[in-house]
């Protein structure tokens, strides 16, 4: 059973998110100090190991310290499974992810079902190391086990009137507690433009730190664009579909004054609540670790800065 954006009221969803937005500022920093301490319980054991390469992609490695894996699965922002940060890693584990299809759908020549065994079988595993920013104003370096989104989508045919790409993610009440929280409109969508998602460092992951992928951090696939906001990085798909118009993904549903369909990381486009200008990274020294300045396409404007040329990233957030 999922939630029905129809099953929502204008008044209750606001309501709801209002309050949560009055969490967020008050006590956010609180409650992650008690993630914190808690992160290496929560992660529990490292899942199962992932045969891979190194990536010989420009821009997917670098000397930068990788996040403990600790810090990465026991530190995260997954609001299916509630939106403490330590509620994905306790909670996650009741999904069931065994069996597992993707659904391919809408302007492609080969729509389709895709069973999990079948995708981690199209392209070769590569190992990638990206950092990952995300909008509340903390980083983290991690290494991703996955391949280029554009295996797949060369391999279903997009007509040409297919311009973005639509992510729905998993929406189970069953096992996903979050789903009763009204901040977001269920299922978690997200959107690329097709070039966005054809380029070589938008990664479908199944993977990270060489194991598969842990529940919380997306189980059993997801998407990583390293040089947008982490939100804009689907966890858990279910569904990919080919439109021809701009889709409109969960964030901007829920505060289109906020989120923008681009979400490029952006140092000089502050969010209402979060400066952009400068993050703290998450590398094994605590939430308290020194600010640093947040670089531009969060570093990667040599591979990607040409998908937005004469465009004004100012308006178009």
């Amino acid at each position: 059973m999922t939630i029905n954006s129809s099953e929502i009221t204008s008044q209750s969803f606001y309501a709801e998110r209002r309050q949560y937005l009055k969490w967020l500022a008050g006590g956010a920093v609180g409650a992650g100090l008690g993630v914190w301490a808690q992160r290496e319980a929560l992660a529990g054991v490292p899942a199962p190991a992932l045969a891979h390469v190194p990536s010989a992609l420009p821009g997917t490695r670098t000397m930068e310290k990788l996040t403990p894996y600790e810090d990465a699965t026991g530190y995260n922002n997954f609001y299916e499974f509630g939106l403490d940060k330590a509620d994905p890693a306790r909670y996650a584990q009741e999904l069931p992810i065994d069996p597992w299809s993707v659904e391919v759908e809408g302007l492609v020549r080969k729509p389709g079902r895709w069973a999990l065994e079948d995708l981690l079988k199209l392209s070769p595993m590569e190992e990638r190391i990206y950092r990952l920013r995300c909008v509340e104003g903390w980083s983290m370096v991690i290494p991703w086990i996955g391949y280029s989104l554009a295996e797949l989508i060369r391999r279903v045919e997009p007509m040409g009137s297919a311009k973005f790409v639509e992510f729905v993610t998993v929406a189970d009440a069953q096992h996903m507690r979050g789903l009763k929280s009204r901040v977001l409109q269920w299922p978690y969508t997200e959107g690329l433009r097709l070039d966005e998602a054809m380029h070589p460092l938008t990664l479908l992951s199944f993977g990270m730190y060489g194991r598969v992928l842990p529940k919380q951090s997306g189980a059993p696939l997801r998407l990583v664009v390293p040089w947008k906001y982490g939100f804009k990085s689907a966890k858990s798909i279910v569904k990919i579909r080919f439109v021809e118009q701009m889709p409109q993904s969960a964030w901007m549903k829920s505060a289109p004054q906020e989120y923008g369909f681009y979400s490029n990381v952006n140092p000089e486009v502050p969010h209402r609540r979060w400066s952009q200008a400068t993050e703290r990274r998450l590398d094994g020294g605590g939430i308290f670790a020194p600010k640093r300045k947040t670089l531009m396409f969060n570093g990667y404007a040599d591979q990607v800065a040409q998908l937005y040329s004469g465009l004004d990233l100012q308006r178009n957030f």
